[in-house]
């Protein structure tokens, strides 16, 4: 096997070891963040901002998870699972990691489609760190081609940016090593990591390169904080993810779910309001069920993930609501934490 150009070990057998660890690299670059070495680790505390970009269902939300250490990001088998920029907050001794999880990027053809891939892009420019996952079975499709030229063109000189080959486990060692060097001769990647962010295989090395990439400075956010989102829409997004996994390939996309009530009661526990909007009538009876059994199954398990989340008992009550439209409404998509504005 011949070592691709891109300072992988000459070594084909120390090459595949380490690959089974989930790291390959490094390629020195110079970019911005220092593409951080032994030599450059400093006492100093670190933190910045690292954006999660790629195509639909490529692990954005699995990696985030796996990066905080506990489930912020509503995950499904579904694309497009995620909807708005969410930012996961996770720790690496003296460094602190934003993790922008972002819509997948794909073609828009609505207003919300466009919302969505323009928050995508908006975490990336604002980024110190920018992570491009692609699945490794998929390999270099059109859409991640795509990705890849706007990176060039897009991109202010000194971005970091590292390659994530993602669910691994899918594809043997050699066609791995295949798509990373394929993938490395189309960008200069400050480095390529081989994961799985389902089983964490690979995950720790990412999350150590990760805390000597992103800046020295002073934290933004408590030690103990996990999350930059409101709990009431943390809870509609369990919410959110209990419906796509219940229906299926029903209407998960044609709706959504906002937390309209929420009171801490004195017993400790707290009363949860939500409602569940879809776009049709038809799609209002599918969401409720024979004799409400579909939306009764929805909330038991959505109250379960929030009670996880609060550490604390949990009364849902949901409502489901016919809003014709809503993906084209700029005042609903505002609430979903979307910005439409010139979309």
């Amino acid at each position: 096997m011949t070592a691709p150009a891109f300072a992988l070990n000459n070594a084909p057998q120390e090459t595949l070891g380490r690959l089974k660890e989930g790291l390959i690299g490094p390629r020195e670059t110079g970019r911005k963040g220092g593409n951080p070495s032994e030599e450059t680790m400093t006492t100093s505390s670190r933190c910045g901002f690292v954006a999660l970009i790629g195509e639909p269902n490529a692990g954005k939300s699995s990696l985030t998870n796996a990066l905080v250490g506990t489930k912020i990001a509503i995950v499904t088998h579904k694309v497009q699972t995620t909807r708005a920029r969410l930012r996961g907050i996770a720790t690496e001794g003296k460094a602190q990691l934003i993790i922008n999880d972002t819509p997948g990027l794909f073609r828009p053809k609505r207003k919300f489609d466009r919302a969505m891939v323009a928050a995508a892009w908006g975490a990336a420019a604002e980024a110190d760190v920018i992570l491009l996952l692609i699945e490794a079975h998929r390999g270099l499709t059109p859409g991640v081609n795509e990705i890849i030229a706007r990176l060039k063109v897009d991109l202010p000189p000194g971005t970091v940016v590292a390659l994530v080959i993602n669910k691994i486990d899918r594809v043997r060692p050699p066609k791995l090593l295949e798509l990373a060097a394929a993938a490395n001769a189309l960008y200069p990647f400050s480095r390529t990591f081989m994961i799985s962010a389902t089983t964490g295989s690979g995950v720790a090395d990412l999350k150590r390169w990760l805390a000597e990439a992103v800046p020295e400075g002073p934290w933004h956010y408590p030690e103990d904080q996990i999350a930059d989102a409101p709990l009431r829409w943390l809870a509609a997004e369990a919410t959110r993810e209990k419906a796509m996994l219940r229906l299926h390939d029903e209407l998960p996309y044609e709706l959504t779910v906002e937390t309209e009530s929420w009171q801490d009661r004195p017993d400790g526990s707290v009363r949860i309001e939500q409602v569940i909007s879809v776009a049709r009538e038809g799609h209002r009876k599918i969401v409720l069920g024979a004799g409400g059994q579909t939306i009764k199954a929805i909330g038991q398990a959505a109250r379960a993930d929030i009670a996880a989340l609060l550490g604390k008992p949990v009364h849902l009550f949901l409502f489901v609501k016919v809003r014709e439209r809503w993906m084209d409404d700029p005042e609903h998509l505002r609430a979903l934490g979307l910005d439409v504005d010139g979309q």
